[in-house]
């Protein structure tokens, strides 16, 4: 789980200094990925924080819509963060209805001795040196 955690984190995740971020419309992707931070890092709940992504077709579903990314993370309200509704443009022709059915989702925690250590793992396992990661 270790190592999937990290690949997951290199190929998807945000590559902030401070913070993980790892944004993905596939609900087992930020599932797994809040696993791994609770078991391999001890990182409790109050410590997460969740960004929904939403479409102009979902506001008549936004709250609907968080509760489904809060309850499949395991997390209440207290960690969601204003969500962001993307409005159409005049030329978009509405061509991406329900594409998304629950848009995509930021999971966040702001760490930066998890994210070095991350970085770090990534490194080795990778078998490279990226020093712009490293503190």
């Amino acid at each position: 789980m270790y190592a999937a955690g990290c690949m997951l984190y290199w190929a998807e995740g945000g590559k902030q200094r401070n913070s993980l971020k790892i944004t993905n419309a596939d609900p087992e992707v930020l599932v797994f990925f809040a696993g791994f931070l609770r078991t391999h890092f001890e990182v409790p709940n109050e410590k997460m924080r969740v960004y929904c992504n939403l479409f102009a077709d979902h506001v008549d579903r936004q709250h609907e819509i968080e509760d489904y990314w809060l309850a499949r993370l395991g997390l209440d309200r207290s960690s969601l963060r204003k969500s962001i509704v993307n409005v159409y443009s005049r030329y978009s022709q509405r061509k991406r209805l329900n594409r998304l059915p629950f848009g995509t989702t930021a999971l966040v925690v702001h760490s930066t001795r998890i994210v070095q250590t991350i970085y770090g793992s990534i490194q080795e396992y990778g078998g490279f040196e990226r020093p712009e990661w490293l503190d």
